[in-house]
């Protein structure tokens, strides 16, 4: 009995047992998976959608649609204030305006050109004429461009609950 109990420890402390550093050419069938920085809500890599399929969904929604969601994509640009928003590329010279849920957590000011995971709320909303306008009246732009704004602007938008940053 005393012998059954001593191998049952030593098979859970042996399989316990992890090694982070393994090379990868000694080991084919074992894949190296990135490393990620963590903010906000704990979220895992898994089920990520690409930024491709990511802009095939929000091309099928309309204004006011939310979904739940989780994609992948490149940190195009980061608030360089203190890191309240952030742009993730989605293709098509279209990219989604990522802020973080009740300002609650922050992106690394030098983000730009990673790789990142966001899950949360995407929607679309659109801007109107009269709202670009205005917004580019506040930019202290000159006349000639507030008057040459003649249609409405569609936002790709998301409200990020947890984010990866990849190492």
């Amino acid at each position: 009995m005393k012998n059954i109990i001593l191998s049952l420890n030593l098979l859970l402390l042996i399989s316990s047992c992890k090694n982070e550093n393994i090379n990868n050419s000694a080991f084919p069938s074992k894949v190296a998976t990135a490393k990620y920085v963590s903010f906000g809500d704990s979220i895992t890599a898994d089920g990520a959608l690409t930024k491709e399929q990511m802009i095939a969904k929000y091309n099928t929604m309309n204004a006011g649609d939310t979904i739940e969601v989780k994609f992948k994509s490149t940190v195009k640009e980061v608030c360089q204030k203190k890191g309240c928003w952030m742009n993730l590329e989605l293709g098509e010279n279209k990219e989604s305006f990522v802020r973080f849920k009740h300002y609650g957590f922050f992106m690394p000011k030098n983000a730009a050109g990673s790789q990142a995971i966001v899950q949360g709320k995407a929607f679309v909303s659109i801007e109107t004429i009269d709202e670009l306008k205005h917004y580019a009246k506040d930019a202290g732009k000159s006349k000639a461009a507030i008057d040459s704004i003649k249609s409405s602007k569609t936002n790709y938008s998301f409200t990020a609950n947890g984010v990866l940053i990849q190492q």
